[in-house]
Order: structure tokens, then C-alpha cells, then sequence
């Protein structure tokens, strides 16, 4: 998976979390599923950002120096 598609999932994530903390402001519903969809993609695109750095070549070669 591309940098770039990790980065679009994140985005997305936080968007959706700031569209569920405004819904929550403003009691709409469908707020609870906005904040735990959003927070759900970031945690999902942090752990395949995590993924990515520690499979990568040369950021095995920076830890072995």
C-alpha cells in the first residue's frame, strides 16, 4: 500500500470525526457513528503507517547504524 493511500484514509478519518464532533454539537443525529467511523480510519491508518515505516528498507538500514 502507497503512502498516499494511507494519508487519503487518515484524511478522511479526521474529516468524518470533525463532521461527528459537529453533529454533536448540534444534536443530529447520526453524530456517535461519524465519531467512531472517523476515529475507527485514523487508528486503521496509523497502524498501516506504523506498518509501512517498520517494513521499509531503509528504515532498517537508519536503525542498524
Amino acid at each position: 500500500m502507497k503512502v498516499k493511500h494511507i494519508l487519503t484514509i487518515f484524511i478522511l478519518g479526521l474529516i468524518c470525526t470533525v463532521l461527528g464532533a459537529l453533529f454533536k454539537v448540534m444534536h443530529w443525529p447520526l453524530a456517535p457513528e461519524l465519531l467512531s467511523g472517523g476515529t475507527f480510519l485514523q487508528v486503521i491508518a496509523g497502524i498501516l503507517g506504523i506498518w509501512k515505516i517498520y517494513t521499509t528498507e531503509e528504515f532498517k538500514k537508519f536503525l542498524n547504524k
